[in-house]
C-alpha cells in the first residue's frame, strides 16, 4: 500500500483516501463520508452510526459490508488507526444506503466533481473532442486511443496513455493476458472500419483487450465516436443510452455483440454541436 494520502474537502468536512498502488486506486475512510453526509462534526457519532449501519446491512447480507476493508489512516487524535474503507465504487454503495437528500448531494459530488479523477477527466472529454489533439490519419490505432488516455488521464493516473503489463478482470470478466496484449491490440488496430458493423466490432474488440489499468471506458468510447465520425460522419449519442444497460451489453458482447450493436445504432446521430453528450460510466 502506497504512503500516498489525499485529503478531499465537502462541506469543510475532511475525506481521507489513500492510494492503493497495487490495484491503482484510492480507498475513502468511511467515517469521513459519513460525517460529511451528515454534517456532523462529532467522530464518535459518526463512528457510532457507521457501526450501527454495517450490523444492519450485515444482517441483511448487503454487499457493501463485504466491500469493506481495513487500512491504517491518521485518527483525529494524530495516532494511526486501523479504520473501514472503501474504494470508489463502495463509496457509492455507501451513500445509497443512507436515504436522505444529503447522501444524493454528496455522491454527485462525489462522482462528478471537478475534484475526482471522474470529474477531471470527463472535463478534458468535452475539450478532446472538438481538438486536433488525434490526428485524422491515426484515428482508430492504437496510437491514437493512448493519446486520449494520456490527455484525459495525465496528471490523474502515472499510467495514463500506457499499455497495462498486468493481467486484469473486472467481475467475472477476465480482459486479454497481459503476456499477449501487444500482440492483440496489433490484431485490433489492422481490423477493418468501413461500415457500422466492422467498426463495432472492432470496439468490441477493444474492450476485450482493455488496454489500460483504469479508464477504459471513457476513452475507447471517444476513440470509437472518432471512428465513427472519421468513417460515417456520424457520433453515438451517450446521454441517451442507460448506463445499466450499456454495461449489460458489454459483458454480453465477448459472446454476442449483437445487443452493444443495436444499443450503439439506435442513437447514432450528425453531429453539429461543439460539445458532446457523455455518460457517466467507468
Amino acid at each position: 500500500m502506497s504512503n500516498d494520502i489525499s485529503i478531499r474537502f465537502y462541506k469543510d468536512h475532511k475525506v481521507r483516501a489513500i492510494w492503493d498502488e497495487e490495484n491503482n486506486k484510492w480507498w475513502f475512510s468511511v467515517v469521513d463520508i459519513i460525517a460529511a453526509i451528515n454534517e456532523e462534526s462529532d467522530y464518535q457519532k459518526s463512528r457510532n452510526y457507521w457501526k450501527y449501519l454495517k450490523t444492519k446491512l450485515a444482517k441483511n447480507g448487503d454487499e457493501l459490508v463485504s466491500a469493506t476493508h481495513q487500512l491504517k489512516l491518521t485518527a483525529p487524535d494524530g495516532k494511526k488507526r486501523s479504520t473501514d474503507v472503501l474504494d470508489a465504487d463502495g463509496v457509492q454503495l455507501l451513500a445509497r444506503n443512507i436515504p436522505n437528500i444529503r447522501a444524493a448531494k454528496f455522491l454527485d459530488w462525489f462522482t462528478y466533481s471537478d475534484n475526482t479523477i471522474d470529474g477531471q477527466s470527463r472535463k478534458k472529454a468535452y475539450t478532446l473532442w472538438e481538438s486536433n489533439l488525434v490526428s485524422s490519419r491515426d484515428v482508430g490505432k492504437v496510437k491514437s486511443l493512448q493519446q486520449i488516455h494520456a490527455y484525459l488521464f495525465g496528471g490523474l493516473y502515472d499510467f495514463a496513455g500506457k499499455i497495462r503489463t498486468k493481467t486484469i478482470a473486472k467481475g467475472n470478466t477476465l480482459f486479454c493476458l497481459a503476456e499477449h496484449l501487444h500482440g492483440y491490440l496489433k490484431t485490433v488496430e489492422a481490423m477493418p472500419e468501413s461500415s457500422f458493423d466492422e467498426i463495432v466490432d472492432k470496439y468490441v474488440e477493444m474492450n476485450a483487450a482493455h488496454p489500460f489499468m483504469e479508464g477504459n471506458g471513457r476513452s475507447t468510447r471517444i476513440w470509437l465516436d472518432l471512428i465513427f465520425k472519421k468513417r460515417l460522419k456520424l457520433c453515438v449519442d451517450w446521454s441517451k443510452i442507460d448506463k445499466r444497460e450499456y454495461l449489460d451489453a458489454m459483458i454480453a458482447s465477448h459472446t454476442d455483440s449483437s445487443l452493444i450493436r443495436e444499443l450503439l445504432r439506435g442513437w447514432l446521430y450528425i453531429p453539429t454541436m461543439n460539445v458532446r453528450q457523455e455518460f457517466h460510466a467507468a
